[in-house]
């Protein structure tokens, strides 16, 4: 986009004073992107827990001059321009809305409660051969997704794709005046943010808001979705059982494709898609609809149908060979979604040192010179190491680039691969489908066994989220990594959880801190178990470590002294009912006394730990210890004259004794989405899929047995199922002989006989799966919390104890 501030302003009915002609190239919300620049406009948007208004400042010292803001900080006053608006938001996507109304071509909106990418990804490939198109980069769909998309549509194209997500009433009315579509899609609706509508009709009213002013609405004729749509609407309709709708369809299997027999009144044809399950054939045909409308012919729509594919919707974080990470983003190769995997790399890099592997750039709708000059920009901006280009195009462009080798074919590149070049290093693996980046991915990735533990990383994100809602604006929050974050990854969790911005990380041990800080975290790190063996290691290291005994304390102050420290920052702990760790009430007063005769150290925070805060039965003990610790933390305050960061709140008493929040709160569980209350469950997304696959299948007859001592015997021919997963992987051995159950195809396979060190086995006669077939060993279904029931334990064992021979994969939807 090129505007002038004088045009945006005039959108978004700022105010402002200064030059009024610049052009504005690039909008940006967030502060943590390395391509903000001069020409960029920056929106401080304001959260329920985020005010991006206090990053203005070190955005000023970045190079950012332009700002849409709802107040002007202080501190920033003249020394940047700022247009002032009632709400950021609304300016953003008022801004959208102007932008969207510069362009006159063919736009589909995309909604429905499941479905909206792969549709939007896959007519994306259809169409491309015959449009330039601006799509939404990976599921930008939201009230803030939808306008950034928008705002990308540039003059080289003529054809637009956009979704739209909402998740409550009153939402679509925004998005429609952005989008505006002339063509709309409604996929399926399904239970997804079912709890931000009062019934299924509402949310489809709230759904159909997005195509009031469409030409035209393609959908899976129903009677529910008949009974909400208006009269004046024209509609293309389809369906498998309704004979009355525009095109009828009839499916059936010929191996692992589906074979669509498809009749438009007189017209009737086959085409073939490479699918089978329901979810992608109801996307596919959408997709048909879709060139049917457009006048496609039957040879075109049979010929691209059939080419179809997986749309791998994740940025994925894997370890690679020679201590490299890897971010696998091997599927796709496109300018907005190469600005996105940048940032993320940006977000989630391990090591100084940053590569980009990158394919030719396809369907940008620019010249070829004009293309990789910005794709040369960015790198530059993203302070990118080395580019290695594969591909006819990205070679003869090679000059744009400094430190950059390339090679015509993915084949020629993995010819000539010496895994010696690759070594402590970030590498961003991106690439168009025909590349077939994968093979680079597997080359490079760090060879473990099939058995993976995936992180969603957007589940992180949401739950911390979620926990800060709970909070005052002030109040400030600690997450814990500790237990290599509860099993699932420390590293790569506090990476994300410094992009977020929180305040402190825990971690148990010192070691487990050195690690963090040696890593790159400049979040400050407390150490909650120091031993007096660590302490010098915790100051080498700038650590901050809980101090909880008097002979901790002299420890410390001795190393401190002979190091020559002055005012190192160091937590008080006091005990307050747990009788696990910390200062009693009988010591308070020597306490006082050693850490009034010292400036070697200053008291950071003061700390206590809830022992009920999960059973509201015990909730009169709980409030003894608030008081108690009220009482003593205020005497340490009046009598060493300080004024530290108070906390005694972890997860469950964020959520059940929220007046006790003082000025720092502790979150652990529930960031990994685990929760003791069945209502807060609900709210929280599941971050951790412990996933195998199948080794082998055979039959066995009545009478055989399986496993160690026999204890599954067969009472009929039983179908049975080997997972390369033990108890050395962490499977409890009291999960096996038909307690707990594992998922294959969204179908329960009980697990027989015992588990063994490093398999066990599974009844599969009633499902159809084949060797090699994905087994979910934990997740979704059963959940950590259903285990840890049957097993009489918590969801935290469960997940601390997943093996580190367990592959670590970590995605971004």
């Amino acid at each position: 986009m090129n505007l002038t501030i004088a045009t945006i302003a005039k959108q978004i009915n700022a105010s402002f004073e200064g030059d009024a002609s610049l052009l504005i190239d690039a909008i940006s919300i967030d502060s943590r992107s390395l391509q903000n620049g001069p020409h960029t406009l920056f929106f401080a948007l304001i959260g329920p827990n985020n005010d991006a208004h206090s990053y203005i400042v070190d955005l000023i010292q970045q190079g950012v001059t332009h700002f849409v803001v709802q107040y002007i900080p202080e501190n920033c006053v003249g020394k940047a321009q700022f247009l002032v608006v009632q709400n950021t938001l609304t300016a953003l996507q008022e801004l959208a809305s102007y932008h969207r109304s510069l362009f006159h071509f063919p736009v589909i909106g995309v909604t429905g409660s499941n479905g909206k990418t792969i549709v939007k990804e896959w007519l994306n490939f259809l169409l491309s051969p015959d449009y330039s198109i601006i799509r939404s980069p990976k599921s930008y769909n939201s009230q803030v997704g939808v306008p950034l998309s928008v705002l990308a549509i540039a003059k080289q194209h003529n054809f637009g794709i956009f979704e739209a997500g909402i998740s409550t009433v009153n939402e679509m009315v925004y998005l429609e005046k952005i989008i505006q579509p002339t063509l709309g899609i409604l996929t399926n609706i399904g239970s997804a943010h079912d709890e931000g509508f009062t019934s299924i009709g509402e949310k489809i009213k709230e759904k159909l808001q997005l195509f009031k002013h469409c030409d035209l609405l393609i959908y899976n004729k129903n009677k529910t979705i008949d009974a909400f749509l208006k009269p004046t609407l024209k509609t293309f309709s389809w369906s498998f059982k309704d004979a009355t709708a525009d095109v009828f369809i009839q499916k059936s299997s010929i191996l692992d494709k589906t074979k669509l027999h498809i009749q438009l009144e007189s017209y009737a044809f086959d085409i073939i898609i490479p699918f089978q399950d329901d979810a992608s054939i109801e996307n596919a045909i959408h997709c048909l609809m879709v060139l049917l409308h457009l006048g496609y012919d039957r040879v075109t729509i049979e010929h691209r149908m059939y080419l179809l594919y997986p749309v791998e919707m994740r940025l994925k974080v894997k370890d690679g060979i020679n201590s490299t990470t890897i971010i696998d983003d091997s599927y796709s190769s496109d300018f907005q979604s190469l600005k996105i995997a940048l940032d993320f790399l940006e977000s989630q890099k391990q090591y100084k040192k940053k590569t980009v592997i990158l394919s030719d750039i396809f369907q940008s709708g620019l010249s070829n010179e004009e293309l990789y000059s910005k794709v040369s920009q960015l790198v530059i901006s993203n302070k990118i190491n080395r580019v290695i280009g594969i591909g006819t195009t990205i070679t003869a462009f090679k000059h744009k680039f400094v430190n950059c080798v390339t090679y015509p074919t993915t084949a020629d590149f993995l010819a000539q691969l010496d895994n010696a070049t690759f070594g402590n290093e970030t590498i961003l693996i991106k690439g168009a489908r025909s590349f077939h980046f994968e093979d680079i991915v597997l080359a490079l990735e760090e060879k473990k066994h099939e058995t993976v533990l995936e992180i969603n990383l957007n589940a992180i994100s949401h739950n911390l989220n979620f926990f800060r809602s709970k909070l005052q604006p002030s109040t400030k929050m600690m997450v814990m990594v500790k237990a290599f974050g509860y099993g699932n990854g420390g590293l790569e969790i506090a990476k994300l959880l410094e992009h977020h911005q929180v305040d402190y990380l825990g971690v148990a041990f010192a070691d487990e801190g050195i690690a963090l800080k040696t890593a790159g975290i400049h979040l400050p790190i407390m150490v909650l178990n120091p031993e007096s063996t660590s302490f010098s290691a915790i100051i080498q290291h700038q650590l901050e470590p809980e101090i909880y005994s008097l002979k901790g304390l002299r420890s410390f102050l001795k190393i401190a002294e002979q190091k020559k420290l002055k005012h190192f920052p160091i937590h008080i702990k006091l005990d307050t009912g747990m009788h696990r760790l910390g200062f009693e009430k009988d010591t308070i007063e020597e306490l006082i006394a050693i850490l009034k005769d010292t400036t070697l150290v200053r008291v950071k925070s003061i700390l206590s730990h809830l022992a009920t805060s999960d059973d509201l039965n015990h909730q009169a003990f709980v409030a003894s210890q608030i008081e108690l610790f009220e009482n003593l933390s205020s005497r340490l305050m009046t009598e060493l004259n300080i004024q530290p960061i108070r906390h005694i709140l972890n997860t469950s008493g964020i959520s059940n004794f929220p007046k006790a929040q003082y000025d720092m709160v502790r979150l652990g569980i529930g960031l990994y989405g685990v929760s003791n209350d069945a209502e807060e469950q609900k709210e929280l997304e599941n971050v951790s899929t412990l996933k195998s696959v199948i080794s082998q299948i055979r039959t066995i007859p009545a009478g055989n047995s399986v496993g160690y001592g026999r204890r599954f015997m067969a009472e009929k021919p039983t179908k049975v199922a080997t997972i390369p997963i033990g108890y050395a992987d962490g499977i409890a051995r009291l999960w096996g002989n038909g307690v707990g159950y594992v998922s294959i195809h969204h179908q329960k396979a009980t697990i027989i006989g015992s588990v063994c060190m490093d398999m066990l086995m599974v009844d599969v006669t009633a499902i159809d799966c084949q060797e090699g077939d994905a087994v979910i060993i934990f997740g979704e279904s059963p959940t950590v919390i259903e285990m840890a029931e049957k097993l009489h334990t918590i969801p935290y064992e469960i997940l601390t104890s997943i093996s580190q021979r367990v592959k670590r994969v970590f995605y971004r939807e």
